[in-house]
């Protein structure tokens, strides 16, 4: 049984959960600044996706890991590829719902608006979701997802604390949900370094078999 969990910086992640269907834990890693030297740690960070991911990425083949987490086009591959995604964020520094909100918000806004594509939809769809963190309190051990379906160009976020229900809300601009996944997802632009190369590590092994 000790197999089936992976400790994140001293948080547990199942190897496998099941959404529609199984998905296997690919990636992890963490979010965090360091200030004077001083390492501060916000949130653990679990990827994950369908195994068939891998068929979607061939053309990485014999690629190692170091050199997939520089390649921002398998990235693009990995955001792109119709299988089902789901992220679990664990908080580990407690923060107000509404900085959450606004660092998504600010890192989602100002990429559509560097790709042309931040439009009065995209803007309705970003304030839903800042509004859905407007009241919470991430403290310490709360947990947000992303689950990104296979197919549908939609999201849907849900947020648990210890003593209180789960709330949920779906995103469903197709360019608000994809440009999440790349804030999580996209690469040497992506917010968590660690989580970037934990991926392209465990893919690239997946990969060569």
């Amino acid at each position: 049984m000790g197999n089936d969990v992976v400790m994140v910086d001293e948080i547990p992640f199942p190897q496998q959960i099941t959404t529609a269907k199984p998905l296997s834990l690919l990636g992890y890693g963490i979010t965090d600044i360091e200030i004077h030297f001083l390492q501060i740690k916000f949130t653990a960070i679990g990827v994950y996706l369908e195994p068939e991911i891998v068929g979607h990425l061939q053309q990485w083949k014999g690629k190692p890991g170091n050199v997939v987490a520089e390649d921002d086009d398998f990235f693009e591959a990995l955001i792109s590829a119709p299988v089902e995604k789901f992220l679990r964020i664990v908080v580990i520094k407690e923060i107000k719902g509404s900085q959450y909100g606004v660092q998504l918000e600010s890192s989602v806004r100002d990429r559509l608006a560097a790709d042309d594509k931040y439009e009065d939809e995209e803007e309705a769809a970003l304030e839903k979701v800042v509004e859905f963190f407007q009241s919470k309190y991430l403290k310490k051990d709360s947990i947000i997802t992303f689950h990104f379906p296979a197919t549908s160009g939609t999201a849907e976020i849900a947020f648990s604390t210890e003593g209180k229900e789960d709330s949920k809300i779906k995103v469903e601009n197709a360019n608000v949900v994809e440009t999440i996944k790349k804030w999580y997802l996209g690469g040497t632009r992506g917010v968590s370094p660690s989580t970037i190369t934990s991926l392209a590590n465990t893919l690239s092994a997946e990969l060569s078999k």
